[in-house]
């Protein structure tokens, strides 16, 4: 049982693990939501969202700049 991971132009097939929710990736990946867009199966969604078998989680970097 495995979910997809969109995250810095990589597509990753990752494990899924029972009761794993966003924010729990995000501390393995040691990044923050708040310079994220996080969407799982294509919609905007939260980090307390829990993942799913065969869910698809794209991490979006937010760019700043002036």
């Amino acid at each position: 049982m495995t979910y997809t991971l969109k995250f810095e132009n990589q597509l990753t097939e990752k494990d899924f693990k029972e009761g794993q929710t966003i924010q729990d990736l995000l501390n393995d990946l040691n990044v923050s939501s708040e310079t994220l867009v996080i969407k799982k199966n294509g919609e905007i969604t939260l980090e307390e969202t829990l993942i799913e078998d065969g869910d698809e989680i794209q991490l979006i970097q937010i760019i700043y700049g002036g």
